[in-house]
């Protein structure tokens, strides 16, 4: 039986309510997610796993519970912050729409400055503007965001310099403030990938909201599930999702957030994408670490028929090809 992350996941689970085995000698059973040898009593235990609801949160989906998704606002900000580059849409002075490459960073806002050189040349600064970005999930899915607004030269020299430093430290090269332009929003279309419908923003919504604080290292902890725990994620898969598949063929697990996770499953009717809240909101490393050790080892109990479940399953699941 595989053993959760070595480098992910800590030897130790984490204290629940779980009641604790006896631990003889020669126990005929081995859980994968310890590192001793368990003993398990011969009735089925009642375990508990709670779902908690945040106060921003996004639109309720049937079959998934409230509270299981970042809000649209929440997804675009998370964009914002791991995105460097983008399109700058615009009218050129003939009214023909033009669309340009920038690299980019945000102010404190969630507000992108671009460094532009003579943007004056190609169309007129403080009109009607558009910038996209995009970032790619685990080769699978693509959310993105479309900020409407306008670009303007900003004279506060302490943004200024807070978001030269910043530029230097996402490009590892100096920018010429001269050359920063702000743009303003007016509301933001979100789209969770493409040939999706998208969600409107508006520009409140969008500034409040905070990024994902798991951003920066949900990449690694997807990879590291996916290619050294796919045994783990498929049996996520089977327990915490009531599919009606005859045979799952296979799990990939896509992203992962402050509130749960994302997966793409695999059955003879096509690939469906499932979300998977985590028991109660994580906000480090460690939560995400802590949260993954006792659902897989619940996950495991309940596959050996050693627990019965007593959680909400995921029932809503969205096809995707």
């Amino acid at each position: 039986m595989p053993l959760l992350p070595h480098a992910l996941l800590s030897s130790t689970l984490p204290s629940s309510p779980l009641p604790t085995p006896s631990l003889p000698k020669n126990a005929p059973f081995c859980c994968p997610h310890r590192f001793f040898t368990l003993k398990y009593p011969s009735s089925r235990r009642l375990l508990r796993c709670s779902l908690v609801s945040v106060s921003t949160e996004a639109p309720p989906t049937m079959g998934e519970p409230r509270g299981s998704r970042l809000s649209p606002a929440e997804v675009s900000r998370t964009i914002m912050e791991l995105s460097s580059t983008g399109t700058l849409s615009t009218l050129t002075p003939e009214g023909c729409p033009l669309g340009i490459g920038a690299r980019f960073v945000v102010d404190p806002r969630g507000a992108p400055a671009l460094c532009l050189n003579q943007p004056d040349s190609l169309f007129a600064i403080g009109g009607r503007a558009s910038f996209h970005v995009q970032f790619e999930q685990s080769g699978s899915r693509t959310p993105q965001c479309t900020l409407l607004g306008s670009l303007s030269k900003s004279d506060d020299e302490f943004l200024l310099k807070k978001l030269g430093m910043k530029w230097e430290k996402q490009f590892g090269e100096q920018v010429n403030e001269e050359l920063i332009y702000l743009m303003s929003i007016e509301r933001v279309l979100h789209m969770e990938d493409f040939k999706e419908n998208g969600v409107w923003v508006t520009s409140s919504e969008y500034m409040n909201a905070v990024p994902d604080p798991l951003r920066n290292f949900a990449e690694k902890i997807v990879e590291e599930m996916n290619f050294r725990h796919a045994e783990d994620v498929r049996r996520l898969c089977n327990v915490y999702v009531e599919s009606g598949f005859q045979q799952v063929t296979g799990a990939k697990m896509i992203w992962v957030d402050r509130l749960g996770f994302d997966l793409h499953i695999y059955s003879e009717k096509g690939v469906f994408a499932a979300r998977i809240p985590f028991p109660r909101e994580v906000a480090d490393e460690k939560g995400v670490k802590s949260s993954f050790n006792s659902m897989s080892h619940l996950a495991w109990e309940v596959e050996k028929n050693y627990a019965v479940p007593d959680f909400e399953k995921v029932t809503f699941l969205k096809k995707i090809m």
